[in-house]
């Protein structure tokens, strides 16, 4: 996923938490820890949470000390002179 994606999926739950806000407040429900000011700090969350966790992902992925298989597999590589 590019970083232009994530900016992108932000940017829907970021208008989507921003209509909800609206509409609640339309109908005179109003919660104070629910505001614009709250939206804007889990935007930022997201914004460096997502592609925290795929980087996290790719670490993990891409390790051969993960899973028995893994190890195998790195043994081969090994032994094929390809690692």
């Amino acid at each position: 996923m590019t970083q232009d994606k994530i900016k992108q999926l932000v940017a829907m739950v970021g208008g989507f938490l921003g209509a909800l806000l609206l509409a609640l407040q339309g109908v005179g429900i109003q919660f104070t820890w629910f505001n614009q000011e709250a939206i804007d700090l889990w935007m930022q969350v997201l914004m460096t949470g997502i592609p925290l966790a795929f980087a996290f992902y790719g670490i993990w992925k891409n390790t051969f000390l993960v899973t028995k298989k893994a190890r195998v597999q790195e043994d081969e590589l090994k032994k094929q002179g390809l690692k």
